[in-house]
């Protein structure tokens, strides 16, 4: 639902029906006392004033909500993007270190030692990256 309302905010409609009735209020009060009745809401406008405020304050409400909840969501894929990237380079350093065993093995292809596929053939342990960078998270969270 919080949703639905923040997409009806966040649209310029949202300001110009804002607009229109808050001239629309301040135009009927000075016709009613122009026209010599008691106005319902008599300049500087106390009511209208507190519920553009209350009006303000639950938009503000509804962006925090929002927001707070677009960026668990963003948080939520860079981790997956970052398990993503760890298998892969899992993956990659297995298929190196097939390769390797590949060329080692076919009789056709001359056997050499590759400091560099050496170096790549090493997979990261990707628990330990999780770990130190949740471990990192901790310490940035605030109120540590």
């Amino acid at each position: 639902m919080l949703e639905q309302i923040s997409l009806y905010v966040g649209r310029p409609a949202f300001l110009g029906a804002i607009l229109l009735v808050v001239t629309l209020w301040v135009l009927a009060n000075m016709m009613l006392r122009n026209r010599g009745a008691l106005p319902f809401d008599p300049a500087p406008f106390a009511l209208l004033q507190g519920l553009v405020g209350l009006g303000a304050l639950l938009t503000a409400n509804v962006v925090l909500t929002k927001q707070n909840r677009l960026a668990k969501l963003a948080e939520q894929r860079e981790h997956l993007d970052l398990k993503v990237t760890l298998l892969t380079e899992q993956k990659v350093a297995k298929l190196i270190d097939l390769l390797e065993e590949l060329r080692r093995d076919l009789p056709n292809v001359r056997d050499r030692h590759d400091s560099d596929a050496v170096k790549l053939q090493q997979s990261m342990n990707p628990d330990l990256v999780l770990a130190a960078l949740d471990e990192r998270g901790n310490l940035n969270a605030p109120g540590s």
